[in-house]
């Protein structure tokens, strides 16, 4: 029987703790989940996972926050830069908490940009792995300000450097002997304790100013809708995205360890199945890009190995039976035994954040037998705004507002569409040292996005596109290009699209552009070899059938072909200046 989507939501939240800042997030883990294994980590590329436990976090945190206390850095602005690991961790927590001000890095960033953020954020530490060393060394004479610098991999200070594990030691043998200043330090958790620097696909990096209501706040209200605990048995996920964005540090990193779950620390992109396998990791918290290709891939070996039209049919059949009968669900599931080995053999979760995905690849995992969902958040909301739980989650949905939180649309159209406000504990304090910038987004509490969007009749949330990116036809008609992009990305030929509005010469009328980058390993596989011209002809025809599913207004009159990939964010999104 019908019920309406509030009784639902109501009913199936998830029990919860209540926790106020990083710190109590921290020290309540360590007690509930004591030898339980918090992270698995490799000692060498290729080696072996090995356990670190809750309990073990939490002492290594109070270790170092100890000896960078004792090194007269309490109070101070300290910056982390390096790939996903557990020193990482770590080094974020001890700094932030009721130590300093954490500043996470893009790891990256070339070494200029890198001295220009250290000077931003005014950084007197920096904490470092020796993969990003040399960048280091040629951003500091850029510096302004004398920085210290603390190695995450020597075992030695050497020179000036000093040593991350030694200080761990250090901190640990102050603690025996009764030092207690950091571990027994109050966080304010109102107090900027967290300054990050925004991956923007449009100009000028912005420092988010971030406190621990922030961020406990947001965990807090998204573990209500995505149960990772021992109650689904032991839990694992895996960390890929770069841990500098809060989308990965505050949903994968910390969101897990306050469930309880268990994080593997990926090698590189290139090793997450085999990761994945190693870790027998069951969720995924990704980007859209890295769940599409995986999607793509299945696809290709079904069609590869005469499958495909077995798993479309039992795709279909799913679809139809699965609120009917369960067995047969299972017994069709059995065609999905690959697509599972593939993936490492134990997934059943995913979750897509960061950019908009297509709805198909959703509905085709979630058939297949991993539940997938999706949200829609930002830095300044730390970042999550909605999310679809995972027990009534709709597809093309970005998801429901998060409990405790108040998400409007701002002056909507006749279809409902205008921009995405929000206004809860999760939101930013503002702009670092920029009144200007935080004036323009932050309004009575309200925190105005720059996205816009419309709810349905059960208030689920819906991004149409960016409002920089909107495109306005001389009679007033508004064209989202994220919309237009999302037809076009249908195409098998179409790798990498941009929509833009530019004006015609004769008329002055904005009109729809797309440069196109073209799967040319796709147009190789099914057309063969091809001229430039044939090229160019292909996807004209390509734009010519996705326009008939259009509005006149919405479809592209122009079309130019690139050579390269666009550049992209290290969250994989497409730099759009």
């Amino acid at each position: 029987m019908y019920r309406p989507i509030e009784k639902r939501l109501q009913e199936g939240m998830y029990p919860v703790r209540q926790v106020t800042d990083l710190k109590d997030i921290l020290n309540s883990s360590a007690e509930l989940y004591g030898e339980r294994t918090a992270y698995l980590y490799k000692e060498r590329l290729g080696g072996d996972y090995l356990p670190i436990s809750f309990r073990q976090v939490r002492d290594d945190v109070e270790a170092l926050g100890t000896a960078l206390w004792d090194e007269g850095l309490s109070g101070r602005r300290i910056g982390v830069i390096g790939e996903n690991r557990y020193e990482w961790v770590i080094s974020y927590l001890a700094t932030a908490n009721g130590l300093g001000v954490v500043v996470p890095l893009d790891r990256e960033l070339p070494a200029h940009e890198i001295a220009v953020l250290m000077d931003r954020a005014e950084l007197t530490a920096l904490i470092y792995s020796s993969n990003v060393e040399q960048k280091i060394l040629e951003a500091l004479p850029l510096v302004k300000n004398p920085v210290m610098l603390i190695s995450m991999d020597s075992d030695r200070r050497q020179g000036e450097t000093r040593s991350l594990s030694e200080m761990i030691r250090s901190g640990s043998r102050r603690i025996a002997e009764g030092k207690r200043h950091f571990i027994d330090a109050v966080v304010d958790p109102e107090r900027m304790s967290m300054l990050l620097f925004t991956s923007g696909t449009t100009g000028l990096a912005k420092g988010v100013m971030l406190c621990h209501r922030n961020i406990a706040s947001n965990i807090y209200n998204m573990s209500k809708y995505v149960d990772l605990t021992v109650r689904q048995g032991q839990q694992i996920g895996l960390s890929m995205l770069p841990m500098h964005h809060t989308y990965e540090f505050t949903c994968t990193i910390m969101a897990s360890f306050y469930q309880g779950a268990t994080i593997a620390f990926c090698e590189g992109l290139k090793y997450v199945v085999k990761n994945m396998e190693e870790a027998k990791v069951t969720y995924m918290i990704a980007v859209p890009l890295v769940f599409e290709n995986m999607h793509q891939k299945i696809w290709k070996q079904a069609e590869k190995s005469g499958k495909a039209d077995k798993m479309r049919k039992a795709i279909r059949m799913i679809r139809t039976i699965s609120h009917i009968d369960k067995k047969i669900q299972k017994r069709t599931m059995r065609l999905f035994k690959e697509v599972h080995a593939g993936l490492g053999g134990h997934v059943r979760l995913m979750v897509a954040g960061a950019a908009p995905i297509n709805p198909a690849v959703i509905n085709d995992f979630n058939a297949m037998g991993i539940t997938m969902l999706q949200g829609y958040g930002m830095t300044e909301c730390s970042p999550i705004i909605a999310l679809n739980p995972d027990w009534c989650a709709r597809a093309a949905a970005a998801g429901l507002p998060l409990p405790e939180s108040e998400v409007r649309i701002f002056e909507p159209d006749e279809n409902g569409i205008g921009e995405i406000i929000c206004k809860s504990q999760s939101v930013m304090l503002g702009y670092y040292k920029d009144e200007e910038e935080t004036a323009k987004v932050l309004r009575d509490g309200w925190l105005y996005t720059g996205d816009y969007g419309y709810f349905d009749k059960d208030g689920y949330l819906y991004i149409t596109g960016r409002k920089k990116n909107v495109i306005v036809t001389k009679n007033g008609k508004n064209i989202f290009p994220e919309e237009v992009e999302f037809y076009l990305n249908s195409s098998p030929y179409i790798s990498e699209v941009v929509v833009t509005g530019e004006a015609e010469e004769t008329s002055g009328e904005s009109i729809v552009w797309a440069s196109i980058f073209p799967d040319r390993d796709a147009i190789l596989e099914q057309k063969g070899t091809l001229s430039d011209e044939e090229v160019r002809s292909l996807l004209k025809a390509e734009i010519d059938r996705i326009n008939e599913q259009m509005p006149f207004y919405k479809r592209v009159k122009r079309f130019r072909i690139r050579d390269t990939e666009f550049d992209k964010t290290t969250t994989r999104k497409i730099k759009r200046w």
